[in-house]
């Protein structure tokens, strides 16, 4: 929450009367997460003017929200009829350095949650680790006219059984030129926009 405010307000001092607020508890509760926070060093405290994120606590804040909105997207991906913000809040406390370099894989091409909200950058540690594999992304996020494998099928049984029909699945390679998708026989495809995020590619090099 901490870190929802410095999107807001990056050099602002949040009161712990507006978090109180925010998360739905007493200011005296409120008082007492920031302390122990502040304790253990991530967040800059002081009293009846309010906390700010310390450089760890950026970093630690900016980790969990990347892995919760990370979290959202996915749900959105999937025939899930829950709430997906309580889940969210739920997944993002076990994904771990792991998960989240595989779902930042799959999902590379995206840039914002299902609210439209930024995902933030992942941690240095992450970005090396995601810097020696290759990159996969939704049809959706592709510019570049080429050639593309077919690695990932994040959508409803009878619409991967249609795309199979259409000699279309994991490992296919399909091709996008001036803007249109095609198979490798030449047949153009006409994809149904709500598909465009579950098909995910890695681009054929050369």
């Amino acid at each position: 929450m901490m870190y929802e405010f410095h999107e807001q307000r990056p050099d602002g001092r949040v009161r712990t009367g507006d978090l109180a607020a925010k998360l739905g508890v007493k200011p005296a509760s409120a008082t007492e997460m920031v302390q122990r926070l502040a304790a253990r060093g991530f967040l800059e405290y002081v009293p009846y003017k309010g906390a700010k994120l310390t450089s760890a606590g950026l970093v630690h804040g900016q980790q969990m929200k990347r892995r919760h909105r990370l979290a959202e997207v996915l749900l959105d991906l999937l025939p899930y009829e829950g709430n997906p913000h309580e889940t969210a809040c739920r997944l993002e406390h076990a994904i771990d350095d792991d998960l989240e370099v595989a779902l930042s894989t799959m999902l590379s091409g995206l840039t914002t949650d299902p609210s439209g909200r930024p995902i933030p950058e992942p941690s240095e540690r992450i970005q090396a680790r995601l810097a020696e594999i290759a990159t996969i992304e939704p049809v959706r996020s592709v510019k570049a006219s080429g050639r593309y494998i077919v690695r990932l099928l994040l959508l409803p049984g009878q619409v991967t059984q249609w795309l199979a029909e259409q000699d279309i699945g994991i490992k296919s390679v399909l091709i996008l030129e001036n803007g249109t998708w095609s198979t490798e026989a030449n047949m153009e495809l006409h994809l149904d926009p709500s598909w465009m995020n579950g098909i995910l590619v890695e681009q054929v090099r050369p």
